[in-house]
């Protein structure tokens, strides 16, 4: 089974550590899902894709994640992770 690589930009991990808890460790068991079975996630709630490379699912009601991926490569990398009202979207 192929794994991929998972890419947090900066922002993403300097927002992350102001997040709840809860959310954090949800958006954890997201980037497991992504490196074990690549960007498409049906599974989590309001998958979407956003345009050409680009996906979203929401954590929560309130909190959403985005990634973007080019097909045939094995690097997926999160843009975003915070509320849904500054959603890059």
């Amino acid at each position: 089974m192929n794994h991929f690589i998972i890419k947090i930009t900066k922002t993403v991990d300097k927002n992350l550590k102001k997040l709840p808890k809860n959310i954090q460790e949800k958006f954890v068991l997201l980037l497991n899902d992504l490196k074990d079975t690549g960007p498409i996630q049906p599974n989590w709630a309001n998958f979407s894709k956003l345009g050409q490379n680009k996906y979203h699912c929401h954590l929560t009601y309130k909190y959403v994640a985005c990634w973007r991926w080019e097909t045939g490569s094995i690097i997926v990398e999160v843009y975003y992770a915070g509320s849904r009202e500054k959603a890059p979207y």
